[in-house]
């Protein structure tokens, strides 16, 4: 018997231009794909019409399917000698439960491969136009997530963040409120900058520019969204406040030209 193989791909946070060369050609040529919630329709419409389509994520805390059951698909898609993809949004081994499924093939003995996508903060990072590392301002990246799964407090973030911190925060949820007075209590000045990207890279895509102290009055956003909290989300503000105007980034292009 022949057993197929299963590719975790990343689809990046949903431009279907920022796909990977590999990802388009695994979606083209796969026989099943089982994708999450979050994957954007615009890359859902490039996956052939003779392929198998399931989604297979959860939206809001409310799952489709239990991850055992997520694994079982995979492993039995598999078996019955199919190429499969488990599309995953943004970068399939930043949050996005890619250790089980790795560790439930292995136990299977069903050959896997992991194809990386282009995470939702940097993503976002790139469409508001601002550095996440700066020698300035910021020596440090830290990627954090503020949801656990049921039954689990927080992890601890003692320790982690600081001035020279950019600081990625994953499902940040509704209540802003709460979140900020938890960076606060962590050391972080009321005043520090922060933005919230929701939807990045879509058509969709809405920016949201606060202090630390004023973050609990930001508006709710669709999902998916990412927090960015740190001194190089002033440049977002910053330029807003002072847009290059045509004739200047003309004169600007000119002088590297001479």
């Amino acid at each position: 018997m022949v057993i197929g193989k299963v590719y975790l791909v990343g689809s990046g946070p949903g431009d279907p231009a920022l796909l990977t060369v590999a990802a388009v050609r695994l979606l083209e040529s796969a026989d099943v794909v089982f994708h999450d919630d979050l994957v954007s329709s615009e890359i859902l419409e490039l996956i052939p019409e003779r392929v198998h389509v399931e989604s297979v994520g959860k939206r809001c805390g409310r799952a489709r399917l239990a991850q055992h059951q997520i694994h079982s698909l995979m492993i039995n898609a598999a078996r019955d000698g199919c190429k499969v993809v488990r599309l995953k949004s943004g970068d399939p081994l930043i949050f996005g439960r890619a250790g089980e499924e790795i560790e439930a093939l292995r136990r299977a003995g069903v050959e896997y491969e992991v194809v990386p996508g282009i995470t939702a903060a940097f993503g976002a990072a790139a469409r508001v136009g601002i550095p996440l590392t700066d020698r300035h301002l910021a020596s440090k990246l830290v990627f954090l997530s503020n949801h656990q799964c049921a039954g689990k407090g927080l992890f601890d973030w003692s320790g982690v963040l600081a001035e020279d911190t950019t600081a990625l925060i994953y499902m940040p949820g509704p209540d802003y409120g709460s979140l900020a007075e938890r960076l606060t209590s962590e050391g972080l000045d009321p005043q520090t900058p922060c933005l919230v990207v929701s939807r990045a890279t879509s058509a969709k895509q809405q920016v949201h520019f606060a202090r630390l102290a004023g973050l609990a009055e930001t508006p709710q956003h669709e999902a998916p969204a990412v927090l960015i909290v740190g001194a190089v989300a002033e440049r977002y503000a910053a330029a807003a406040d002072n847009p290059i105007r045509d004739a200047e980034a003309l004169m600007f292009s000119a002088d590297l030209r001479n």
